[in-house]
C-alpha cells in the first residue's frame, strides 16, 4: 500500500495543483502540508477527507490515512529530544507508573504539571515517565528548560519558548510570526494532527507557557515546576515529595557506590538529615566519592543545624542556592512572613499562631501562607497547619529571618509567646476549672479551636511540644514572666499525662526566668512544681530540696498562699519518704488552711494525702474518713478517679477485699471516663493485687496484664498498688509463697 504522502503528492502534481494551492483549499499550512508529503508528519483523518475531496480522489487517499487511535511510524523528521534520565533514577516507582498512565490516558486533560519543592527530583520523574511512554508519540519527544528557577539566568519569555518550539518543529526563521500572538497561532497549527511528547521544563509562572498550551491535538505537555501553577485550569496536578526512607538510602547507596557507608544505620541518619530531599542526597553521595569524608565526620556536620546547609554544597550543587532562587522570587510581605515563620517551634503551626506570629488577619495571612504553599515553601494541609521542611526551616532562619528588622521579629516572638499564652490558658481552664492559675493581665483569646474539656485536652496533646518550645523562646528572647508562666500553666497536663521530661524542663528553664525576673512568689510557685515533679518521677529526696527552697522563696515573699502550697507538697514528698508522721501532722494543719479558705480542690488532695499516711500507720478507720470525704468532694472527673482509688486502696491495705475489688471497679470506669489512663492501670493493678490477696493467682495474673497494656509507668516509689505487685512478684520469683491475707503483708 503506498504511503499517504507520497501518493498525496502524485495525485496533486498530476492535476497540476500547488502547494499554495492545496492549503487553500484544504485550510492547512503550505508548510505542513510539505511535511505530510515528505512523511515528516502524521496525517490525521480530517486532513486526508479534506485531500481526498479537494484532488477528487474518490475515498482513495482517505484510505490511506492511519486508523484513529493507532499510533504510526515516527516521521523521518520526528525528533526523539528528551534528555538521558541518569543511571540513578531510584525509587518513585509507584509515582512514575501513576504518571506514565496519565500521559496515556486519552481523557485526561493534554497538560499535566509535575510540581514540588526545589531539589524534589520533579524532573528526573518527569523525563523517565516521558521516556517510558514515547513510543506512543510518534511524531517526536521534544525537552525545553524555562530557566524558570535557574541560578544566575533569565527564565524564557513566553515568545521565546515559543520560538524555540517553532524552530523545532522546522519553521523557518522567515516564517516566524514577529507578534506572541503569531507565534501562538502557529504552534497550535503544527501541534495539529500531531502526536508528540513536550517536557516543559523548569517553569515559573503559568504565563509562561500559556500560549504553548495547545487546543485541538493529540500531544501531551508535561510541565515541571516549584509553583502549583493553579491558574492552568484544564491541567492536571501531580505533586512531587520527598523520598520515603527505604528509598532515600537506595539512592544515597547507589550514587556513592562502594563509597557509602557499611552501616545501615548511618546511612538512613545521613538521609534523615537531609530531610529525605533528592538534591540533599546526591551532594551527600557526590562527598563520599570525591573523597576526604568519614561518614561520622559528615554525619556530624549534617547533624549541626549550623553546618547543615553549609555542607550541602559540593561547589556545583547547592540545597541553600536551589532555594534563594524561589525565595528572590517572592514579593516582600512573602519574603517577610517566610522569615518569622522560622521564629515558630520546628512543629506544624496553627494558622491563628501564624496570624499572631505576623500580626495579620485570618484573611491576610490565608492569602500569604496560600502563595507560599503554592510556591512549595511551606505545606498547609487541610486543617489550616502551616509546616517547613527541615531544610526549609534552616533556610528561613539564615536567609530570611536576618531580612526581618530586628524590632519585627521581636515583636512578632511577643505576639506568639501571648497568643500561646492566652489559649493555653483558655484550654486549662476548661480541662482544670478549679485549678490556681497566675494573673498574667492578657485578655481572652477571640477565638480558640476547642469548646470543652475534651477538646482542649485534645488540643493540648497536638500542641503540648511546640508550647514546651515555646517556653525556651520566651526565655532566649528576654520574655522571662511569660517563661514561666506558659510553663506554670503547662504542669496541669503534664501531671495528668506524667510527661515528667517536659514538665521539668520547661521549669527548669522558667526558674531562670523567674528568677532573672527578681519575682520571689513566681520562683517559689516554679520550685514548688518542679518539687512535684520529681516526686512524681520517683526522685523524693531532690523532691523534698524543692519543696523546702520553695518555703524559704514564699517566706522572704510574704506569701501566706504559696507558702501552704509548699507545705503541702513536702508532706506528700515525706510520705513517699516514709515519715508518715510527719506527713500527717503536716497535712493536718494544711487542710484546716484550705477548708477556712474555700479551696475545695486542695482540700480533696490534703484529704488523700492525709488517707494514705494513715494507713501507712494501720489507722484505717481515719483513713477511711479521710477517703471517703475525699471522694465526695471531689468536683473534676480525675479527681474523684484518684480519690476512689486512694479508697480502694485503704480497704485493700485494712483486708477488705470486697469492698476494695469494688471500689478499683469503680476507680477504672471514671478513670475511662475522664480518659486518664494512669489511674485506669492503677485501677486494674489494684484488682490484680486484690485478687493476689485472696489468693487467686490466674486472676491477679490477668488483671496485672491488663493494666501493662497500658502506655503508662507505675512508680513503685510513690504508687502503693505497684510497690505491692512487686514485691509480690519478687517474692515469687525468689520461691517464697504468694502474700495472702491482710493487705498489710506490704
Amino acid at each position: 500500500m503506498p504511503d499517504f504522502g507520497a501518493e498525496l503528492k502524485r495525485r496533486r502534481t498530476s492535476v497540476g495543483m500547488s502547494l499554495t494551492g492545496l492549503a487553500t483549499a484544504v485550510h492547512f499550512t503550505k508548510g505542513y502540508l510539505s511535511k505530510v508529503e515528505n512523511g515528516k508528519a502524521r496525517v490525521n483523518r480530517d486532513l486526508a477527507k479534506a485531500c481526498d475531496q479537494a484532488l477528487g480522489a474518490g475515498g482513495e487517499l482517505l484510505a490511506l490515512a492511519t486508523e484513529p487511535g493507532t499510533p504510526a511510524r515516527r516521521s523521518a523528521g520526528g525528533i526523539a529530544g528528551l534528555p538521558d534520565g541518569g543511571r540513578w533514577f531510584v525509587g518513585r516507582e509507584t509515582e512514575l507508573d501513576a504518571l506514565s498512565a496519565l500521559l496515556l490516558d486519552p481523557d485526561d486533560a493534554r497538560v499535566g504539571v509535575v510540581h514540588g519543592m526545589a531539589g524534589a527530583g520533579k524532573t528526573t520523574l518527569a523525563v523517565a515517565a516521558a521516556r517510558r511512554v514515547e513510543h506512543a508519540f510518534p511524531d517526536g519527544s521534544l525537552f525545553f528548560d524555562l530557566r524558570g528557577h535557574t541560578p544566575g539566568a533569565t527564565e524564557l519569555s513566553p515568545g521565546e519558548a515559543l520560538g524555540r518550539l517553532l524552530r523545532l518543529l522546522d519553521v523557518s526563521a522567515d516564517q516566524l510570526p514577529t507578534d506572541e500572538d503569531g507565534l501562538a497561532n502557529l504552534v497550535r497549527d503544527q501541534l495539529r494532527g500531531r502526536r508528540m511528547i513536550l517536557v516543559l521544563d523548569n517553569v515559573r509562572s503559568a504565563e509562561q507557557i500559556r500560549a504553548i498550551v495547545p487546543g485541538e491535538t493529540a500531544s501531551r505537555i508535561l510541565v515541571t515546576s516549584r509553583g502549583r501553577l493553579p491558574a492552568l485550569d484544564d491541567a492536571w496536578h501531580f505533586p512531587v515529595d520527598v523520598l520515603p526512607l527505604e528509598d532515600a538510602v537506595r539512592l544515597l547507596r547507589s550514587v556513592a557506590g562502594g563509597h557509602a557507608p557499611d552501616d545501615d544505620g548511618v546511612a538512613a541518619e545521613l538521609v534523615r538529615h537531609c530531610g529525605r530531599l533528592p538534591l540533599a542526597i546526591r551532594i551527600v553521595a557526590a562527598r563520599f566519592v570525591a573523597g576526604g569524608w568519614t561518614a561520622a565526620r559528615l554525619r556530624d556536620r549534617l547533624a549541626d543545624e549550623r553546618t547543615r546547609l553549609g555542607t550541602l554544597d559540593d561547589g556545583e550543587r547547592s540545597v541553600a542556592t536551589a532555594f534563594t532562587v524561589s525565595y528572590e522570587s517572592l514579593p516582600g510581605d512573602q519574603r517577610r512572613l517566610l522569615g518569622l515563620l522560622a521564629l515558630h517551634p520546628a512543629t506544624a503551626a496553627e494558622i491563628a499562631a501564624v496570624e499572631a506570629l505576623a500580626g495579620l488577619g485570618p484573611g491576610e495571612a490565608d492569602r500569604l501562607v496560600d502563595r507560599l504553599h503554592d510556591a512549595h515553601l511551606v505545606v498547609r494541609d487541610e486543617r489550616g497547619y502551616v509546616e517547613l521542611h527541615d531544610l526549609m526551616r534552616m533556610f528561613a532562619a539564615t536567609h530570611a529571618l536576618p531580612d526581618v528588622e530586628p524590632g519585627d521579629r521581636e515583636v512578632a516572638m511577643s505576639r506568639l509567646v501571648d497568643h500561646a499564652l492566652m489559649t493555653t490558658l483558655a484550654a486549662d481552664e476548661l480541662a482544670e476549672p478549679y485549678r490556681y492559675r497566675p494573673a498574667t493581665g492578657l485578655p481572652a483569646p477571640a477565638g480558640v479551636p476547642f469548646t470543652d474539656a475534651d477538646g482542649a485536652l485534645t488540643w493540648l496533646a497536638a500542641q503540648w511540644p511546640a508550647l514546651a518550645e515555646i517556653v525556651e523562646s520566651a526565655f532566649r528572647h528576654g520574655l522571662h514572666d511569660r517563661c514561666w508562666q506558659l510553663a506554670f500553666v503547662l504542669r496541669a497536663f503534664f501531671f495528668r499525662e506524667k510527661l515528667f521530661e517536659p514538665w521539668i524542663r520547661t521549669h527548669e528553664r522558667a526558674l531562670e526566668a523567674a528568677r532573672a525576673a527578681g519575682d520571689l512568689s513566681a520562683t517559689g510557685m516554679i520550685l514548688n512544681n518542679l518539687g512535684m515533679a520529681h516526686i512524681e518521677s520517683g526522685r523524693v529526696d531532690e523532691a523534698v530540696r524543692f519543696h523546702q527552697q520553695a518555703q524559704e522563696c514564699f517566706a522572704q515573699a510574704r506569701d501566706d498562699r504559696g507558702a501552704i502550697d509548699a507545705l503541702s507538697s513536702l508532706a506528700w514528698a515525706r510520705l513517699y519518704r516514709g515519715e508518715a508522721e510527719a506527713t500527717l501532722a503536716d497535712l493536718t494543719t494544711v487542710l484546716d488552711v484550705y477548708r477556712r479558705t474555700g479551696r475545695t480542690r486542695n482540700e480533696v488532695i490534703a484529704l488523700r494525702g492525709i488517707a494514705l499516711a494513715s494507713a501507712a500507720l494501720d489507722r484505717f478507720p481515719e483513713a477511711l474518713s479521710s477517703a471517703r470525704e475525699a471522694v465526695e468532694l471531689a468536683q473534676l472527673p480525675v479527681d474523684r478517679a484518684m480519690s476512689v482509688n486512694g479508697e480502694a486502696w485503704v480497704r485493700f491495705r485494712a483486708g477488705q477485699w470486697d469492698d476494695a475489688e469494688r471500689g478499683y471497679r469503680r476507680a477504672a470506669e471514671l478513670a475511662d471516663d475522664a480518659g486518664n489512663e494512669y489511674e485506669h492501670a492503677r485501677a486494674l493493678t489494684g484488682l490484680g493485687n486484690t485478687a493476689a490477696g485472696r489468693g487467686d493467682r490466674p486472676a491477679a495474673a490477668r488483671w496485672w496484664a491488663e493494666a501493662a497494656a497500658y502506655r503508662v509507668t507505675l512508680d513503685p516509689t510513690v504508687l502503693g498498688e505497684a510497690a505491692y505487685r512487686n514485691r509480690l512478684a519478687g517474692a515469687e520469683a525468689n520461691g517464697f509463697p504468694a502474700a495472702s491475707g491482710n493487705g498489710n503483708a506490704l
